[in-house]
C-alpha cells in the first residue's frame, strides 16, 4: 500500500462516508474559485462534521506530509480556498460545521462553527432582536469560518470594523493537531500575545478555524438611505466629514460612485433610474440608522444633515428614500456595479487601501495617471470612502478580447496600480485577501522587516508547510 493509499485509508475511518470523498462530480465543482480564475486538483475531499474531527485529520496530515486547503463558502476574491495543480493535497471543507453552538441575547454574543452561513447567523440574530453588524454581497454562501479567515469587510466597517472587530474569542486546530481553544470573551486579557488576532486574516495558513464567538448588536430599529450628487471626489470627501459631524454614530455607511459607474448600472438592470435628476461627476450613498430609543428623531436627523450640507454647498442635489422599497433600490445600484461592468468588457479588479484623509487625493490623482499610461483605458473608483477603501478598476479599451487583454495589458496595468498605491502608503489588498492571486505582488512591494516576521511566524506554527501551501506568504527571493 503506497503512502497516499494508507493516508486515505486512515482519514475514511476517521471522517466515515459522509466525511471523505474522492468522487469528481462531488469534489470537481469545488476545485475552481468562484471567479473562474483558478482550477486546481486534490487528493481527495475531506467534509469533517466536528473539532474533533479537524484535529484527527491535521494529525493525519502531519503524520503523512499531506498539505491541507481549508475551504468555507469558496465565495472568496484571491483564490486563497483552491488548491494547486499537483493533486497533492486535501481540500477541507468546513460546511458540516455549521451550528450556531449558543447565541445569548443579554450577553449579546453567539458562538458560531466555522462553516455557519453568514445569513443563517443574520437571521439567527434578528430572531432575537440582535442583528450581526457585518453584511456583504455574498452573505448567502460566505461562511463564519471563510470571513475570519480573509477578515472580511463590508458596508458596515466605517462604524463598527472588519471581522476582526467582531470576533470576541476563537477556536482553531494547527498544523501538529493540537487544538488552539479561546472561546470565552474576556474583555480584559493580557497574558502575552493576542493569538486569536494573529489567526484572524492569515487565510488558513496558521491554522484552520473551527468555531468563533462573535459580538452582536440590538437591532436597527429604522433606518434613512440618502443619496447625494457631487461634483467631485474631494466634495465626497467633505460630505462624509460633515456627515460623521452631524449623525455621529447614526452614520452606518458611505459609499461613492462616479458618473460612468452610475450609468452601467442604469443600462445594464432592467428597470433600474436615477435618484436624481441630472448627471453629477459623483455620487455618494449614504445610510443612517438608529435603535429603538433613537429612531423617532431620524428623520429629522436626515433632514438636517442634507439641508446642511446644502448650507455648506456640499452637494449639487440630493434626496431621502421614501420608503424602504426605494431604500433598497438605492443600494442595488451599489451593489450591481461590478455585474455592470462585467458586461461591458475585460477590466483589471484592484482592491486596494490609503490614509482615509487621502483617498480623495488619491483617485483624483491616480485615475488620469494610468489612462494616460493605458490610452483607451478607463479607471473609475467605487466603494468605500470612509474605510480609505475603494475598488479601483480598469476597463480596458473597447474591442479588447475577455482573457486575452487581461494576460497581455491588464497584468501590467495591475502593477501600475499596485506600485501607485505603495508610493501612497497604502496597501494592495483591503479586504479580498492575498490568497495567490496578490502573493507574488505582495512579495515584491511588501516591507522586507514585515515579510521576514510573516515567513517566521509561519514556520513556526507551520514547519513542514502543509496548511494552505501557496498562498499570502510569500517564499524567500
Amino acid at each position: 500500500m503506497s503512502d497516499s493509499e494508507a493516508f486515505l485509508a486512515a482519514a475514511a475511518e476517521l471522517l466515515g462516508e459522509r466525511g471523505l470523498t474522492r468522487d469528481p462530480d462531488l469534489l470537481t465543482p469545488w476545485l475552481t474559485d468562484w471567479r473562474g480564475r483558478f482550477t486546481g486538483r486534490a487528493l481527495a475531499l475531506a467534509s469533517p462534521a466536528s473539532t474533533a474531527e479537524v484535529a484527527g485529520l491535521m494529525r493525519l496530515c502531519a503524520d503523512f506530509g499531506v498539505p491541507v486547503v481549508p475551504q468555507g463558502g469558496n465565495s472568496g476574491m484571491s483564490g486563497g480556498a483552491t488548491p494547486d495543480e499537483s493533486g497533492e493535497a486535501v481540500l477541507l471543507s468546513l460546511r458540516r460545521m455549521n451550528a450556531i453552538r449558543r447565541l445569548d441575547r443579554e450577553a449579546r454574543e453567539a458562538t458560531c462553527e466555522a462553516g455557519v452561513i453568514l445569513q443563517t447567523l443574520l437571521e439567527a440574530a434578528a430572531g432575537e432582536g440582535l442583528r450581526f453588524p457585518l453584511t456583504l454581497g455574498g452573505k448567502g454562501s460566505a461562511t463564519i469560518g471563510g470571513l475570519i479567515s480573509t477578515n472580511a469587510g463590508g458596508t458596515q466597517v466605517l462604524r463598527h470594523g472588519s471581522m476582526r472587530a467582531q470576533v470576541l474569542g476563537l477556536e482553531a486546530v494547527l498544523a501538529d493537531g493540537s487544538v488552539f481553544e479561546a472561546l470565552t470573551p474576556l474583555k480584559k486579557d493580557n497574558r502575552g500575545f493576542d493569538l486569536k488576532q494573529l489567526l484572524i486574516g492569515s487565510e488558513g495558513t496558521l491554522g484552520i478555524v473551527t468555531a468563533a464567538t462573535l459580538r452582536l448588536l440590538p437591532a436597527v430599529a429604522d433606518r434613512a438611505v440618502l443619496w447625494a450628487g457631487l461634483g467631485s471626489v474631494h466634495d465626497a470627501r467633505a460630505l462624509l466629514l460633515h456627515a460623521q459631524d452631524r449623525a455621529g454614530d447614526a452614520l452606518e455607511g458611505f459609499e461613492i460612485m462616479p458618473r460612468h459607474s452610475l450609468e452601467a448600472v442604469l443600462a445594464h438592470v432592467r428597470g433600474s433610474r436615477s435618484p436624481l435628476q441630472g448627471e453629477h461627476e459623483w455620487n455618494a450613498l449614504i445610510e443612517l440608522v438608529a435603535d429603538r430609543d433613537s429612531a423617532a428623531a431620524l428623520p429629522g436627523l436626515a433632514r438636517d444633515l442634507l439641508e446642511s450640507a446644502f448650507a455648506a454647498a456640499l452637494v449639487e442635489d440630493a434626496t431621502i428614500a421614501a420608503n424602504e422599497t426605494q431604500a433598497e433600490q438605492f443600494w442595488l445600484l451599489r451593489d450591481e456595479i461590478a455585474p455592470a461592468e462585467r458586461a461591458l468588457g475585460p477590466a483589471m479588479q484592484h482592491d486596494i487601501s490609503v490614509p482615509v484623509a487621502r483617498m480623495a487625493e488619491f483617485v483624483a490623482a491616480a485615475a488620469p495617471e494610468v489612462e494616460r499610461r493605458f490610452p483607451d483605458t478607463k479607471a473609475v473608483a467605487f466603494g468605500h470612502l470612509g474605510d480609505g477603501n475603494v475598488h479601483f478598476h480598469v476597463l480596458a479599451p473597447p474591442g479588447a478580447v475577455r482573457g486575452e487583454w487581461e494576460e497581455s495589458t491588464g497584468k501590467a496595468v495591475s502593477a501600475f496600480v499596485h506600485d501607485f498605491v505603495t508610493q501612497w502608503g497604502g496597501s494592495i489588498s483591503a479586504e479580498h485577501g492575498i490568497g495567490q492571486l496578490k502573493r507574488d505582488e505582495l512579495g515584491r512591494l511588501g516591507d522586507p522587516v514585515q515579510l521576514a516576521m510573516m515567513r517566521s511566524v509561519k514556520q513556526a506554527l507551520d514547519p513542514q508547510g502543509l496548511l494552505n501551501p501557496g498562498k499570502l506568504v510569500p517564499p524567500c527571493a
